[in-house]
């Protein structure tokens, strides 16, 4: 189900960014070419980790940054950042982050299955650590094909 939402379309591998606010911006641009989120998303995830901290920062070197659907989500979607150097994001054990999904819905109740499904991936420790050596886009189609 994984590879419906991320595909060679909204995968990214990129050598590293400047910083989180850059990792942040990589990372949704997919899902601003395919309209499924408007550039206040970004702007509404920024603003809420400076008043929140990084509140999407679930575990060492994953983040899953998202907003509110009204903060500009338009549709249901995914996409992926992999970095193959890290980057803080001032989640202190957590950094540095390798693994960003940004995930995207329009309501409350469209994105269940979604989470459920990268839940499933996210408490694979044996599949989170292959996603976080990966070092090309066929490493990371090959675990989200299982998923």
């Amino acid at each position: 189900m994984l590879n419906q939402w991320l595909n060679g379309k909204t995968v990214q591998l990129l050598d590293s960014v400047e910083n989180w606010p850059q990792a942040l911006e990589m990372c949704a641009r997919p899902l601003l070419a395919a309209g499924i989120i408007t550039p206040d998303y970004v702007t509404a995830i920024v603003a809420q980790h400076h008043k929140l901290g990084p509140y999407y920062v679930l575990a060492p070197g994953l983040a899953m940054p998202h907003a509110r659907p009204e903060e500009g989500a338009t549709g249901l979607g995914l996409s992926l950042l992999k970095l193959q150097c890290g980057v803080a994001f001032g989640a202190q054990d957590f950094d540095p982050v390798d693994s960003i999904i940004m995930l995207a819905a329009p309501d409350k109740h469209s994105h269940i299955e979604m989470i459920a499904t990268l839940a499933e991936l996210f408490s694979n420790d044996e599949d989170m650590q292959l996603l976080h050596r990966a070092s090309t886009l066929e490493e990371i189609n090959k675990i989200i094909e299982r998923y």
